[in-house]
């Protein structure tokens, strides 16, 4: 194995704002495990909207925005005191990347020498509860360094080994889709049942359908007319287009399960074709976080909404078995390399892709 190089090229998150606060150096420390980390050369990190939403500043309360409003340019109304996950202010530069594919170079104390060499992907998601916060988290490239750059480090314990024969590139698109939507299927503990799944060619919903399909589930996908018959290959029964008025075209009363990644103006149509009884859960709102809610048809549907976001490990364990056992196939539309990270947002953020797009450093 290599020498480790004192310097790495990276990309540092400089600020929130436009694709200027994204800065590409080849002079950045390369990062040294602490006791129960590793150090991982990373070989592929996938684009997530969680990237794009971070560097905007577009978790802060004061956002009432869709996702790509300010995209390239940046958003005038963020708050940057509230404006990540955990609501904590972010330390910059921050090192983002979530989805993280690569092999351990370096273990620190505590951490036994012989998984050098392993390849892993790490939970992005990490639990990290507190006395005051049992659902506390810390995620990679957001609370701590992530994966946009030659190298990384991560909790061994999070750092999981796999084995497949599927590329770097192509597991480097699996740990927050698909961890983000086992999570919500689990969390709605979906089989049989027949569910609408919104925004579903990005990276969460592609995932959620190959998901919901091992379940017995029978899916509905809400996409742009041109990704149907795509997302019918991948296992989707019936597909609506993302303009349609549900009730009209579905009817009221029609599914057991919503798993919603959009929000926006239109979610008021989701709960009225939610059966009685029925359930919601969502993950991401890239259509606005701000939607209409008629109390009444809540609680006279006697509905159930989740939110869902931190998950047991489990969860994540659960999509390395499915890998393993192929049961789901990877779906990567583009890949970049990690020096042309504002070309690779450009193109994430015009959804004209089904699927992850992938940096490599």
């Amino acid at each position: 194995m290599e020498p480790i190089p004192k310097v790495m090229s990276g990309v540092y998150l400089t600020g929130h704002g436009g694709l200027e606060k994204l800065v590409y150096q080849e002079d950045i420390p390369t990062p040294v495990p602490g006791v129960g980390e590793v150090l991982i050369e990373v070989k592929g990190a996938g684009v997530n909207n969680t990237d794009i939403n971070t560097r905007l500043g577009w978790y802060s309360k004061k956002v009432t925005s869709d996702t790509n409003a300010g995209g390239t340019e940046g958003l005038s109304e963020v708050d940057d005191s509230d404006a990540s996950w955990t609501g904590v202010p972010l330390k910059f530069p921050r090192i983002q990347g979530g989805d993280i594919c690569g092999i351990i170079v370096q273990v620190g104390e505590g951490v036994e020498q012989d998984r050098i060499g392993t390849r892993t992907i790490v939970r992005s998601m990490q639990n990290n509860p507190t006395s005051n916060n049992p659902l506390e988290m810390q995620t990679m490239g957001s609370e701590v360094d992530g994966g946009f750059a030659q190298y990384c480090v991560a909790k061994a314990k999070e750092s999981f080994p796999i084995n497949c024969d599927w590329s770097d590139i192509e597991l480097a698109s699996i740990p927050i889709s698909y961890s983000t939507a086992e999570g919500m299927l689990y969390r709605t503990d979906i089989e049989n049942e027949k569910i609408l799944i919104t925004g579903a060619s990005g990276g969460v919903g592609s995932a959620a359908i190959q998901l919901a399909k091992i379940r017995g589930a029978t899916i509905i996908a809400k996409c742009a007319p041109d990704k149907a018959s795509s997302l019918k290959d991948l296992g989707a029964n019936q597909t609506v287009n993302r303009s349609d008025n549900l009730v009209r075209v579905l009817g009221e009363n029609s599914v057991d399960v919503v798993v919603d990644l959009v929000g926006g103006s239109s979610w008021s149509q989701l709960l009225d074709i939610i059966k009685p009884g029925g359930k919601y859960v969502t993950s991401g709102a890239i259509a606005g976080p701000i939607v209409d809610l008629d109390l009444r048809s809540l609680y006279l549907k006697d509905l159930t909404l989740y939110g869902s976001t931190v998950n047991d490990p489990f969860v994540f364990e659960n999509v390395i078995r499915y890998i393993e056992e192929g049961q789901i196939k990877p779906l990567v539309a583009q890949s970049f390399p990690l020096k042309e990270i504002h070309k690779a947002q450009k193109v994430f953020m015009e959804k004209k892709f089904i699927g992850k797009i992938v940096l490599i450093p």
